[in-house]
């Protein structure tokens, strides 16, 4: 008895653009903690702390920070979210593709702002002086901080309404608009 080799199956609804909305969620995910832990824990624990102590602690978080690991997870949420906006257009999901496309058009406002406004706060707070009088270390941190913790709760809120716009298109992707 011999049988007809057949066609590998086509991924299904579901399955098609699962991976990548899968990693876009995972990584939205862990960067809305992030930007919320600076919010509620670092930058009021911070705050608490002398100038000197402030921007010393400061310098070592935005070097520390800059890891692969965060670079994944910073440049790959917008990757995979576009990737599976994309997957779920092609695939005819209507509905899901559009909370995936919201996600990634929130989270460009965050990598946005990062780029223009955190960024270069963190490189003036690394380019000033530690040795220098108390009146500027107190200049510097407080060009620095209300900027930027202004700056990072806007971050906050836009990539959690990026996550809230993916676990929207998690629940439509297999539905049939």
């Amino acid at each position: 008895m011999t049988t007809e080799p057949t066609a590998p199956a086509q991924p299904g609804p579901r399955e098609g653009a699962g991976p990548a909305l899968y990693a876009a969620t995972i990584a939205m995910g862990l960067s809305a903690g992030l930007y919320f832990a600076f919010d509620v824990s670092v930058m009021p624990g911070l705050d608490r702390g002398d100038d000197h102590t402030y921007v010393l602690a400061m310098r070592n978080i935005n070097e520390a920070i800059e890891n692969g690991l965060f670079g994944l997870v910073f440049f790959g949420a917008f990757l995979a979210t576009g990737l599976a906006a994309g997957q779920l257009r092609l695939l005819g999901r209507r509905a899901a593709a559009r909370w995936a496309w919201a996600a990634l058009a929130l989270y460009g406002g965050v990598v946005a702002l990062t780029t223009v406004v955190n960024v270069p706060l963190n490189r003036r707070l690394a380019a000033g002086g530690l040795s220098g009088a108390a009146g500027e270390l107190a200049a510097l941190r407080g060009a620095f901080t209300r900027p930027w913790t202004r700056a990072n709760a806007v971050r906050t809120v836009a990539c959690t309404a990026a996550l809230a716009c993916l676990g929207r298109a998690l629940t439509l992707r297999g539905r049939a608009v």
